[in-house]
């Protein structure tokens, strides 16, 4: 029961100078130290981290000055609480968080303090650069199950639509398709075969992959395409 964390967790805010009362107009914790100015923090109690827990903790923080969350360690510490994407959830929210052991320790893994996340300049850049360098916008959010159509892709794809009908060159396709040379020799997808000395065609999952992503194809490569398919149907 939760009520089995409540001795422990109010110990432990008293030690910080708090006075506190247990279930006051709904909340499981309230601690208040009556300073100036008056400092008011409502603690939530639950066996384990959820969802409930955290939602609880959203719908009292307009109401007090400090949110903690605490929950009871899991056996071996492999419970959501020793999860480093918990933790930085609290970060995120401003809530503390604390663990009671079997013994009635507390324990605090995330003091409530505001955060801002540390700017990853790397990813942040990485992200613009795929959104500016995708034509359109080919794929739909939220899918999963299947492959996402990337600027990457888009460029292969276009490089595998300009040889439909013959072998090329990359230094014949790196005018309309700058990375050609790139992408015809990493060969990512396995859609290029080197015929000869500088000279790709497809190999057979392009000419797979032509059939596949047939809506993707740019115009002109859709069209010759369509040509090839109806020269290769007997008559």
């Amino acid at each position: 029961m939760e009520t089995s964390l409540y001795l422990p967790v109010k110990r432990f805010l008293e030690g910080l100078g708090f006075e506190v009362k247990g279930e006051v107009c709904g909340c499981d914790v309230v601690a208040v130290d009556r300073g100036a100015p008056i400092a008011l923090v409502i603690c939530e109690l639950k066996l384990s981290f959820t969802l409930d827990l955290v939602l609880q903790g959203v719908d009292r923080s307009t109401a007090c000055d400090e949110i903690w969350l605490a929950v009871r360690a899991s056996a071996r510490g492999r419970g959501r609480e020793s999860d480093s994407r918990v933790k930085r959830l609290c970060r995120m929210l401003g809530f503390g968080l604390l663990c009671v052991s079997n013994s009635g320790r507390v324990e605090v893994l995330v003091e409530p303090v505001p955060w801002r996340p540390r700017l990853n300049a790397k990813r942040r850049s990485r992200i613009l650069e795929e959104h500016r360098r995708r034509r359109g916008d080919p794929a739909t959010g939220g899918g999963t199950r299947q492959p996402i159509m990337t600027a990457y892709r888009q460029q292969a794809l276009q490089c595998a639509g300009a040889m439909a009908l013959a072998p090329a060159r990359p230094r014949d396709l790196k005018e309309a398709i700058p990375d050609a040379p790139k992408i015809l020799l990493r060969n990512v997808y396995g859609w290029f075969i080197r015929v000869e000395r500088g000279v790709y065609a497809l190999s057979d999952a392009g000419q797979a992959a032509l059939v596949t992503w047939k809506a993707h194809l740019p115009d002109q490569s859709a069209a010759r395409l369509g040509e090839n398919q109806k020269t290769s149907v007997p008559a």
